[in-house]
């Protein structure tokens, strides 16, 4: 019978309360300034964890860093995860960059054109 709320929601809710304090207070590179993250997604075993975010400027070249800067500092964040939270393994940290915003913000101008040439 499954769970209103399984487990793998659960953590994953800690893990992004967790890493956006650690983002906020603990990481010194600047490239991670202005991150937002969006959502955790942890698999079944809890081996590993898709870390989604986002930020408000979308150049490539900025994009590229904050991706650099993530994942450079992603062996300290597992290591400081695994000292606040209380699970058996931390899993392995896979940042993702989320063009929902972006692609809605779109979308949205499109629909608004549209209405104003009616």
């Amino acid at each position: 019978m499954p769970r209103d709320y399984p487990r793998t929601l659960r953590v994953g809710e800690q893990i992004r309360r967790e890493l956006a304090d650690l983002l906020r207070d603990e990481v010194k590179d600047p490239r991670v300034a202005g991150v937002t993250l969006l959502d955790v997604q942890v698999s079944r075993d809890l081996g590993h964890a898709k870390v989604y975010y986002s930020v408000l400027e979308d150049d490539p070249q900025h994009l590229e860093a904050v991706q650099q800067g993530l994942e450079r500092a992603a062996g300290f964040l597992r290591g400081q995860l695994g000292r606040r939270m209380h699970v058996r393994t931390v899993p392995q940290l896979h940042f993702v960059y989320d063009e929902t915003e972006k692609k809605a913000a779109a979308l949205e101008d499109l629909i608004r054109r549209s209405l104003h040439k009616d």
